[in-house]
């Protein structure tokens, strides 16, 4: 299937070429041998559906430096082109808003469309692709004005119907223009809202008598502005001016790297200007003797230390709110707790970390001295806590059945010493919050209920030594139970035996009188 559809593009090739030596040129491609007429030329395979044919360079069967190629000659393969371009640059850094631009990655080409879209012949499981240039798949390095294309510098371009208008080298996007006593807006693609009564600057009309379509080479664009990525004696004398101002320190070679944009986007800040990165008509003041100087080490030193004076006094009205709360651990907290315990709240060592304990303390302390009992220690509580007007804990005793709840969860999971201070134990506790929730709701219902039996029983708890004499007396009493047992499973046996040997010497017995018959009857 895949052959029949090469040989039927093959045939429609020579077809198309045959119509065209015929009848003229059948591919309207705007304004031949120009950005935009290769951006249309290369849709119009895609929409068309070229057939990819590894080395085609024909209409309707082409290979990727072969979409290229037949529209405008030139190099015939990827590096070729990308090697004898007129300008270039990183993608990574951006796209020049230019049509017609080449894209080039390790063994492919593609052309740019405009609008962050990109039209390339891909390979035969594919054939013409048309996406977004930073697309999954693409991965493309760099993009390339071809020596064989002319693009435009200022002025009117005609693009797939629409209208764009060009400013040092690049279509505009996002504004106005007033042009000729017209207003004209141009949206975020670079649409033009209005068809222009006069193109004459359009610099397609200015360039196409300088190419053509299958012609092997074509009018070369001076660059209007260098970006990262550009190349060439322009970005030296950028780099010389930069290093004379004080904004540049690298190497002077030519290479409009991350240093270079760096150095550049300063001294445009400096000077007040847009700041992009690219040197284009600002290089105007960068070359004049008004072009502002990088700001002094000793200013720069002074900018540094007022920022850090700002920084710390935001850091410090961010800590005149004043809240500590569960999970905090600090000495603030440490004081915290040794106010608590002060004030009869808090009845183990202090130890800086706010755990369940002292959340309850907190919410103590709170209710005693009519504050909402959140158990968070916000500015109000703290203020009241370390103020005179405290109120000592009314009810030192409350808290205890917490406080047993926590020693039974802190000998439980983490297995403390018997030896282990009761702080000690407040932070095994704290460290195991999740063993210590369950255990302390056990722990307070079973008092609860252990209260509530207490106090409906009559009874008098009885003491060790009771409890004791009572162990020892089940004690025997079990010893006595066994001892029963055996011995009448002795007995059972005994009997069994006896009768089995009675039974044995029935038969023997009878055995022997029957032999006895026998020989009688024998000898009579």
């Amino acid at each position: 299937m895949q052959r029949i559809k090469k040989l039927t593009a093959i045939i429609l090739s020579i077809l198309t070429l045959s119509s065209v030596c015929v009848f003229g040129s059948a591919f309207s491609a705007g304004a031949s041998g120009t950005g935009a007429g290769l951006a249309e030329w290369a849709l119009n395979a895609y929409y068309e559906g070229w057939s990819y044919v590894y080395g085609g360079s024909t209409p309707g069967a082409v290979d990727c430096s072969g979409l290229i190629y037949s529209y405008c000659g030139g190099e015939r393969c990827g590096d070729p082109q990308l090697n004898t371009a007129t300008e270039r640059g990183s993608v990574s850094n951006g796209i020049p808003n230019v049509h017609g631009l080449g894209l080039w990655r390790p063994g492919h080409v593609g052309v740019y469309v405009g609008d962050g879209m990109e039209v390339d012949a891909r390979g035969d499981a594919y054939d013409m692709c048309y996406e977004s240039v930073y697309g999954s798949y693409s991965g493309w390095t760099y993009w390339f004005k071809l020596a064989a294309v002319s693009y435009p510098t200022n002025g009117w371009e005609k693009f797939n119907g629409d209208y764009y208008y060009y400013e040092n080298g690049e279509y505009i996007t996002n504004t106005s223009r007033t042009i000729g006593g017209t207003t004209y807006y141009f949206d975020s693609k670079g649409r033009s809202s209005k068809t222009p009564s006069d193109t004459s600057s359009n610099s397609s009309n200015n360039s196409s008598s300088n190419s053509s379509s299958s012609s092997n080479s074509s009018s070369q664009s001076k660059p209007t502005s260098w970006r990262n990525g550009s190349t060439g004696e322009e970005v030296k004398k950028i780099q010389n001016r930069l290093a004379e101002l004080g904004y540049y320190t690298g190497a002077v070679d030519g290479n409009f790297g991350d240093a270079t944009e760096k150095a550049y986007r300063a001294f445009q800040e400096a000077a007040g200007l847009t700041v992009d990165g690219i040197a284009g008509s600002d290089r105007e003041v960068l070359y004049s003797d008004d072009a502002p100087y990088a700001p002094k080490v000793e200013e720069t030193t002074a900018s540094a230390e007022e920022k850090n004076s700002n920084e710390k006094k935001a850091d410090e009205e961010e800590k005149s709110a004043i809240e500590f709360k569960s999970g905090d651990e600090n000495d603030d907290v440490k004081a915290i707790q040794g106010k608590l315990a002060e004030l009869k709240y808090f009845d183990v060592d202090p130890t800086g970390f706010y755990g369940d304990y002292t959340v309850q303390t907190v919410m103590n302390f709170q209710l005693a001295n009519g504050l909402d009992a959140t158990g968070i220690v916000d500015e109000e509580t703290y203020k009241l806590l370390f103020s005179a007007d405290a109120v000592v804990n009314p009810n030192p005793t409350e808290g205890t059945d917490e406080q047993s709840a926590t020693t039974a969860v802190e000998s439980g999971p983490v297995q403390m010493p018997l030896t282990t201070s009761p702080s000690e134990l407040i932070i095994a506790n704290e460290q195991n919050q999740s063993y210590a929730d369950t255990a302390t709701d056990v722990v307070k219902k079973t008092n609860k209920v252990t209260k509530k039996a207490l106090s409906n029983s009559s009874s008098v708890i009885p003491s060790a030594a009771t409890a004791e004499v009572k162990r020892t007396a089940n004690i025997w009493l079990w010893f006595v139970l066994v001892a029963v047992i055996l011995g009448a499973l002795a007995a059972v046996f005994m009997l069994r035996d006896r009768k089995s040997n009675r039974y044995a010497k029935y038969c023997a017995k009878k055995k022997k009188h029957a032999n006895f018959k026998a020989e009688v009857n024998t000898r009579w």
